[in-house]
């Protein structure tokens, strides 16, 4: 990431409320989505939710009548133009400078207790995640990659141009948009849809590229995962954990896989381990945040040896 002057700009007039109940009306139509394959080998069983009630979760009807307004904007707005922007206002424009912990404050004191499933600050949620992977004796990484999963959401306050480039689920631009990705439809608004290149099934990308030279649609979680593979130690399977866990047309429906090589297959296995614990780990055990602070603190140091992350 080639640096520049610090602009440390927040836009104010964001409403971080809004953001994150579009993000979980965005989690409720992919937990229904989810549960329809359980039972299958397509996602990794996990301990914490074996005996969890989902059916608690906001229905999937009233979910999709919310939504869907979203992904119509989203999926005429992601072009190959509008990433190649994105990615390269990425690579000259520091945002921000913050330790991980910072990041989470900040990002607590623009979206605060909007989740109606939980009533959690943004922090709790965090932990609650990374201590449902702690229970389950997951892995160091993995626990740090729940804490810091969504903390991309620092872009919709730091120069995003709405939620469509921030949240929702992650598909490939430059090839033809795949019918697996939510309401494919909804494309046939977007330049590239039939664009003579991007509009082909291929598109750009040969088949076995790697999914490490495809480019997936600009949002908070292609953000965090240039951000992490950059500034910090974190495995390849933590990378993809972060990069790849709302790429559901992927890791739940089976697409573009004719692009993968050797090393996606291992990553796929880590995203489906992962992803349970980002939709199910939402209960009624509230964490300790001062108790619980130190471990992390100690975790991210270890995998964020910089400490003070250029975002």
């Amino acid at each position: 990431m080639a640096p520049c002057a610090l602009d440390p700009v927040v836009y104010d007039d964001r409403d971080g409320q809004a953001l994150e109940n579009l993000s979980d009306d965005i989690d409720s139509i992919n937990v229904i989505r989810a549960d329809m394959i359980r039972g299958s080998d397509l996602l990794e069983k996990s301990a914490f939710d074996a005996e969890k009630d989902k059916t608690q979760f906001r229905q999937y009807e009233d979910a999709c009548d919310r939504v869907k307004g979203f992904y119509r904007e989203q999926h005429e707005k992601q072009t190959v133009a509008y990433n190649l922007k994105a990615r390269n206002d990425f690579k000259f424009k520091t945002r921000a400078e913050m330790t991980i912990w910072e990041a989470m404050e900040k990002l607590n004191t623009l979206i605060d207790e909007s989740d109606p499933d939980t009533s959690l600050s943004q922090i709790e949620h965090l932990l609650q995640t990374a201590e449902a992977m702690r229970r389950d004796g997951k892995p160091r990484f993995m626990q740090l990659t729940g804490l810091i999963h969504d903390l991309g959401k620092l872009l919709f306050f730091y120069g995003a141009e709405g939620q469509w480039d921030v949240v929702g689920d992650t598909f490939l631009v430059g090839c033809a948009f795949d019918k697996r990705i939510i309401y494919p439809d909804t494309f046939k608004g977007n330049p590239d849809y039939n664009h003579e290149i991007y509009g082909t099934k291929h598109g750009i990308y040969s088949p076995g590229c790697g999914m490490e030279n495809v480019m997936l649609s600009w949002g908070h979680d292609e953000y965090l995962y240039h951000i992490t593979k950059d500034q910090s130690t974190l495995p390849d399977e933590a990378l993809a954990m972060i990069r790849y866990h709302s790429f559901y047309p992927w890791h739940t429906g089976g697409a573009y896989h004719e692009f993968m090589n050797e090393h996606d297959h291992a990553m796929l296995a880590a995203v489906k381990a992962f992803n349970p614990y980002d939709l199910y780990s939402k209960s009624d055990d509230v964490p300790t945040v001062e108790q619980l602070k130190p471990y992390y603190l100690e975790l991210i140091d270890e995998y964020f040896p910089t400490r003070v992350i250029r975002w």
